[in-house]
């Protein structure tokens, strides 16, 4: 009996989005070297930590197993009701950082989360802005997402300012815990009406015909 393959079984291995400058898709296990050597190469700068959990501070190799532990769990724990989509984002098909798409009930809620970090020497050159686009693409114009949310801490402005330039409006702020002390955590939101009024006509989505029912699940007959 022949493989079929990991798609037949696996059908989000075939979701791309694709922009002009960047395609954004599943990686695959093999890849996921290329993703830690991205982050080995530096994603933010020492002196600060933009996360709530300090993973990029771990040492290199607890921060590698557990970085492999978080998308092999995304994957192994996804379920119609709470699922979290871990894309990797490619240029000219070399790795440069991560977009996420995170739901729970989205089926019921319409609402997603969007998270990402991109590679220190592949900041500044808009690429930021152009991934968090697709991934909001996928949201909106895939899904039928109603709103999608964000968030960074306050000292993070270049985080602040992508998800500004894309056009979400801040949304209220809470302290939050960051590593051992206490942040001020920035929220902001983006609805569906805004979005339209800034969609953009070249991000193209393939694939998505085939994992659909992973993400809002089975229409009842």
């Amino acid at each position: 009996m022949s493989d079929p393959g990991p798609r037949s079984y696996w059908p989000l291995f075939d979701l791309v989005i694709r922009t002009p400058r960047l395609e954004i898709r599943l990686p695959r296990e093999d890849e996921f070297g290329a993703l830690l050597a991205v982050i080995e190469d530096g994603i933010h700068d020492p002196s600060t930590m933009p996360f709530r959990h300090p993973w990029t501070d771990q040492p290199r190799a607890r921060r590698e197993r557990e970085s492999a532990q978080w998308w092999w769990r995304q994957r192994a724990e996804w379920s119609v009701d709470n699922w979290s989509y871990v894309g990797a984002v490619y240029v000219d098909g070399q790795v440069v950082g991560v977009q996420d798409l995170l739901a729970v009930h989205f089926a019921q809620l319409r609402s997603v989360t969007t998270g990402s970090w991109l590679g220190r020497r592949h900041q500044g050159q808009g690429l930021g802005k152009e991934m968090r686009q697709a991934i909001l693409h996928l949201a909106f114009a895939g899904l039928g997402a109603e709103e999608a949310l964000s968030g960074a801490f306050d000292d993070n402005a270049p985080s602040l300012g992508t998800s500004r330039a894309v056009g979400y409006l801040d949304n209220g702020e809470q302290r939050a815990a960051r590593s051992d002390d206490v942040g001020r955590l920035v929220n902001l939101r983006m609805d569906r009406e805004r979005w339209s009024t800034a969609r953009r006509d070249d991000i193209a989505l393939s694939g998505l015909e085939g994992c659909l029912d992973m993400f809002i699940g089975t229409p009842r007959i």
